[in-house]
């Protein structure tokens, strides 16, 4: 397969992660679909840092536009557009690598939630051993199902941004391929 042809490839396989990283971090402020959370500030500090919108989704999403046109006829579908496209996908693994950091120490700390009068995170200086142990979620009285809720957003955005960063660093070596072999589109023979 051409080098300009694997960029196209690896693009249209981004974008609907980014739309799943965004999605994710989106979700992840309205815990039981309510807004009184996050208008009274009730959010899990992992939240607030929005890994899944600007590191998995705006980082990732500029990386998979340019490696798009690098693999495209024309515009950038040669050695120096190859080049920069290395650049753009290093940017899109920076991103990934940074969502999957905040993600991985949310689903850590565990969520932010009501324990008894008091708003705290309760599973913070655990062993993460609370995601195994059932028992342990009732400590969280409000918001309802929040280990559960803030688990499965962590954990996707996590498979998520791995997935990301495996196909930028993938995209980086096929725009090194491509920047000293060529792209080889439109090539007659």
């Amino acid at each position: 397969m051409c080098t300009g042809k694997c960029a196209g490839c690896i693009a249209v396989t981004l974008y609907p992660l980014v739309v799943i990283s965004i999605i994710c971090n989106v979700v992840l402020f309205f815990p039981g679909g309510d807004i009184k959370y996050a208008k009274e500030g009730h959010i899990t500090e992992e939240v607030k840092y929005m890994g899944g919108l600007i590191g998995g989704g705006v980082m990732v999403l500029s990386s998979a536009l340019y490696i798009a046109s690098a693999g495209r006829e024309g515009r950038c579908g040669n050695r120096c557009g190859m080049l920069f496209s290395i650049v753009f996908a290093a940017v899109g693994v920076s991103g990934a690598l940074y969502s999957l950091s905040v993600a991985s120490h949310g689903l850590h700390n565990g969520p932010l939630c009501k324990v008894g009068d008091k708003w705290t995170t309760p599973f913070q200086d655990s062993n993460s051993s609370y995601l195994t142990e059932h028992k342990l979620w009732e400590k969280c009285t409000e918001p309802k199902n929040i280990v559960q809720f803030n688990s499965a957003l962590f954990i996707t955005l996590m498979a998520t941004n791995f997935l990301e960063a495996l196909l930028c660093a993938i995209q980086m070596i096929n725009g090194l391929f491509g920047c000293l072999c060529g792209t080889c589109i439109n090539k007659q023979l």
